[in-house]
């Protein structure tokens, strides 16, 4: 995902058909990845194939059986190979989260080991396949069943992301650590009890906006905290809350979506939070993988911020991260 940034974010609606908001908000923000975020080629560590070999990836950019890929393990680019290879690591990946929440625990810390540099992973093939249209055409004709699905929302992602955010010249960002995956899971599920809106909507909103709050620096136009809100906008719909507390602003975007037509009408609810058909093909791509199989959603959690700049992607977080240009 997920070398991006800046996404022009608009909010406009009547607030109980008497008050009507608008809110310009450009958006720091990094997906891939997802979704995550995401630029439109592979990070700069991980754009040469002739990187040496390392442990769990074959020169050829393999994944062996039970392999766990370095941050820069060459991503193959013949399609044949670069779908052999995305199909692999989207097995192992799926496989490490069974064990990890099988036998770990995802409301205390991050992914283990295995899920972060799988997850790393399959964001860099997306990352590339992203980049180039063709090769994505003709990897993802040769992709099978759930794996086929799962990159045909990201893809939808991919492109729609890099329509809507050109590269940054930006050179420093605000990072910090996202909650644990199952403590943000309940707080999504708690605000679907409350306002009915979808946890797997929320999470793709967030997901979208700041990467899970992994992105912390504001927007050109002031949009704020883990979801990206206006201060004047968050004021109505914020409930009294913390704009930057995960809890009150996952609860606030419920209330704004819920308002806005959601669930009813999650296109409609989307297009009020953000007016542009990327966004909200976005954010549904994504949810709806998450709805197929709720291990997309652990998936993409394990993701990391990259963003877009006129040289490339830059891996802000995560093993393998670019320093930080001086100057």
């Amino acid at each position: 995902m997920a070398a991006r940034v800046g996404i022009t974010r608009i909010h406009s609606r009547a607030l109980l058909g008497v008050v009507a908001l608008l809110a310009v908000v450009v958006v720091v923000l990094a997906a891939a990845l997802a979704d995550l975020g995401g630029s439109g080629g592979p990070t700069s560590t991980a754009a040469q194939p002739e990187l040496e070999n390392r442990s769990g990836a074959s020169s050829d950019g393999d994944l062996e059986p039970g392999g766990i890929p370095d941050p820069d393990a060459p991503v193959p680019r013949r399609p044949a190979r670069l779908a052999a290879t995305l199909t692999d690591t989207t097995a192992e990946l799926r496989a490490a989260i069974e064990r990890w929440r099988d036998d770990g625990d995802p409301a205390r810390g991050g992914p283990p080991r295995d899920v972060t540099l799988l997850g790393l992973y399959q964001q860099r093939i997306y990352l590339v396949l992203g980049a180039r249209a063709q090769l994505a055409r003709s990897t993802l004709a040769r992709l099978r069943g759930g794996v086929r699905a799962e990159a045909r929302d990201i893809l939808v992602v991919r492109r729609s992301l890099r329509r809507l955010n050109p590269p940054t010249r930006r050179v420093r960002f605000r990072t910090g650590r996202a909650l644990p995956a199952d403590v943000l899971r309940r707080l999504y599920e708690r605000a679907e009890r409350r306002f009915g809106v979808d946890w797997r909507l929320l999470a793709a909103v967030n997901l979208v906006e700041t990467g899970f709050n992994r992105i912390r620096s504001n927007s050109s136009a002031g949009a704020q905290g883990p979801m990206q809100f206006i201060p004047s906008t968050w004021a109505a719909y914020g409930m009294g809350g913390d704009i930057h507390d995960p809890a009150d602003a996952i609860m606030g975007a419920a209330n704004y979506l819920r308002a806005s037509g959601a669930p009813g009408d999650e296109r409609d609810a989307l297009f009020a939070y953000n007016p542009s058909t990327d966004y909200v093909n976005s954010v549904r791509a994504h949810a709806r993988s998450m709805r197929r199989d709720v291990r997309s959603y652990y998936g993409l959690y394990s993701w990391q911020i990259f963003v877009r700049t006129p040289s490339g992607s830059r891996q802000l977080t995560g093993p393998g991260r670019d320093p930080i240009p001086r100057g």
